[in-house]
Formats: structure tokens, sequence, C-alpha cells
């Protein structure tokens, strides 16, 4: 049976085996490693030591910084992934109208996307809001008192959201694109019965880019509870004043790399899957209520 289908497919099996080998030894095999690691206590230095179920009974009964880490990375991705969205769905639909040069302005508002993960604008944000920066300068105008707004755990990490925010770029060109799928008949129609703007936004376009609307909210909820760079570079690697940048990632890192206690920070990994597993799962159970798609 293996050689009849390897003899009938042994070209295609030839051009994939590139895939096969980087997904196995990129992604299969450290997967496996990890989980085996994520049952044992394992400092890079000695052998791992069994010990079963103990890293997770440790991390869910008896770490303080990782529930703050879950509390800060919970309050990131909710309160950051829906005024992100909002704000894409906000400039599409001005974009949609008919915009003049509507190519520059869709790659120039792509921008932020491509640079926001990056350490270079993790590093201006914290000039940006920093004690002398130009924030401060500005609010200033209206005589408010400066402050470092990233050292204050009181406002940190509502920087960090708004620089998730400003990383609109993608879902903004993916809102574009199902607005433009949208046939214009619907409104004119919708125009001729007398119906509003308000109207056709919510009884037309909001029900018809609802597949759009999921795709986007799905991919960055993922993209989100994942975020790394901005929270090391701004919080200083540590969590920032009283671990008010904590993210997941970063303790995550933080016990792997500094503390080298790489089989709890393989059990977090994993807690980390199922966290966004469980939050995507939800979201899939959900859709058939509120996404619609054409026949």
């Amino acid at each position: 049976m293996l050689y009849k289908f390897w003899q009938k497919n042994k070209i295609a099996l030839l051009f994939l085996s590139p895939w096969f080998i980087g997904v196995t030894v990129l992604a299969f095999i450290p997967m496996v490693a990890s989980l085996y690691l994520s049952f044992t206590n394992y400092n890079m230095l000695q052998a791992p030591n069994w010990i079963g179920l103990q890293n997770f009974e440790t991390m869910l009964n008896g770490d303080g910084r990782f529930f703050q880490s879950l509390k800060v990375t919970f309050i990131y991705v909710f309160l950051g992934v829906p005024l992100q969205l909002l704000v894409a769905f906000s400039l599409a639909t001005l974009l949609n109208r008919g915009v003049k040069g509507l190519s520059f302005f869709r790659a120039i508002y792509y921008v932020p996307s491509i640079l926001g993960p990056s350490v270079a604008i993790a590093v201006l944000w914290r000039q940006l809001f920093g004690m002398d920066g130009i924030f401060n300068d500005f609010i200033g105008i209206f005589g408010v008192e400066p402050q470092s707004w990233i050292a204050d755990p009181s406002t940190s990490l509502y920087t960090l959201v708004i620089l998730l925010v400003w990383q609109f770029g993608s879902p903004m060109v993916i809102f574009l694109a199902g607005l433009k799928q949208i046939p214009s008949d619907l409104y004119e129609a919708a125009a001729i019965d007398g119906a509003g703007p308000a109207y056709m936004l919510f009884k037309i376009t909001l029900p018809l880019i609802t597949p759009i609307i999921f795709f986007n909210l799905v991919m960055q909820i993922i993209g989100a509870f994942q975020a790394f760079t901005p929270a090391y570079i701004i919080g200083g690697g540590t969590g920032g004043t009283l671990d008010s940048t904590l993210f997941y990632t970063l303790y995550l890192y933080i016990k792997a790399f500094t503390e080298f206690q790489m089989g709890y920070a393989s059990a977090m990994a994993w807690f980390l899957l199922l966290i966004i597993a469980t939050f995507t799962g939800l979201l899939f159970l959900t859709a058939r209520k509120w996404v619609h798609y054409q026949d």
C-alpha cells in the first residue's frame, strides 16, 4: 500500500519533503520535547528530573506572578483587540468611500502592522511616553503635569494597549477587501426605501462582513496572547513597576532564560496553548449565532 502510494505521488512528495522536514525538525520534535519537559524539573545544566504534575500545581496554587501575568495579558487582549478592530473597521469604511490615492493610504496605514512588533518601535514608544517624551510636551499645552507614563503602574499597561491599537493596518486591509465585496445594489435599494446610514451599517454592512470580523477577531486574539517584544522592551525585561507590564510570554521567558526553570516554562507554554485553544474554540462555537455566510 505504501509502495503504491509512493510510486503514484513520489514527485509531489519530493517537492514537499523540505516542508515535511522543516515541520518535523522545527515544530513537531520541539513540541514533543516541550511536552515532556513540562513534567520535569530541568535547568538546562542537569538532566531533566521527572516530577509529574508538580509544575502545573505550583503554577496554579503557589505562583502569584503567574496570576499577575494572566491578569495583565487578559486586560491587554480584551481591551486592545476590540479597540484595534474598531479603529481598523472605521478607517476601512472611510477608505471604501472612493478616496483618491487609495493605494497610497492603504500602504501607509499598513506600515504600523509591519513595524509595530519590532524592537525599534518599542524603544520609540518608551521614549514617546517617557518623562521627556513628546506626549508630555503635547499634554503640557493643556496644563497637564508631565509624568512617566511607562513607569507609572496605573498607566503603563495602557500605553501598550495603545501600541496594539496603533497596529491596525493588517485587519484594516482585510476589512477593506471585505467591504468592496458588498454589492452596491443593496445600498441603492436601501436608500430608495429611505434607509439612513445607521440602518445600512447595522442591517447591511455588518451582517455581510461578519466572516471578516470573525477572521480578524480570531487572528488578532491569538497574536495578542503571544505578544512579547513591546512588554520586554518597555518593561525593561522584568515586567515593569509592580509587574504592571508582566505579560504571560514575558514571565515565561523570565522563567526559562533568567531563572533557568525550563521545565516550569514548558508547562507555562502548554498552559498558554490551552488558553488560546479555549478562546478560539469558544469563538468557533458561538460563530454560528452571529457569523452569516452567503449561499
